[in-house]
């Protein structure tokens, strides 16, 4: 069974104010989780991947298919595949989020480590 084990080098900075650490992934699925300062303004963009997610910490405006949201702590989001979505992060303290993706991104496979065999 594949485990991944949490490693300070897992964490990449993928645009100012955001940094991401890919947890697990396998063909059909992948989870990952951001760490935001507060502030942040993650670009809109839309992917093919359906993508679920929760919040952690923090909070912000998430706006999925033009139809703003505010999220805080326990909010729970889906992203259908293909519809663009954006996200600004609260101004007070950090934002961090874990994301489920399937298919997996594998255009984010390069930042993942492998996982520690027990």
């Amino acid at each position: 069974m594949p485990l991944w084990e949490d490693r300070a080098d897992a964490w990449h900075d993928v645009a100012p104010g955001v940094r991401r650490r890919i947890l697990a992934h396998e063909p059909g699925l992948m989870m990952v989780l951001y760490d935001l300062q507060p502030g942040t303004k993650f670009a809109a963009h839309a992917h093919p991947h359906l993508q679920a997610g929760v919040v952690l910490e923090g909070g912000g405006t998430f706006t999925i298919g033009g139809v703003a949201t505010p999220l805080r702590k326990g909010s729970a989001y889906v992203v259908p595949g293909g519809v663009a979505h954006e996200l600004l992060t609260v101004a007070q303290g950090p934002t961090v989020i874990l994301d489920v993706f399937t298919p997996r991104r594998e255009e984010f496979l390069s930042e993942a480590l492998e996982p520690d065999r027990p």
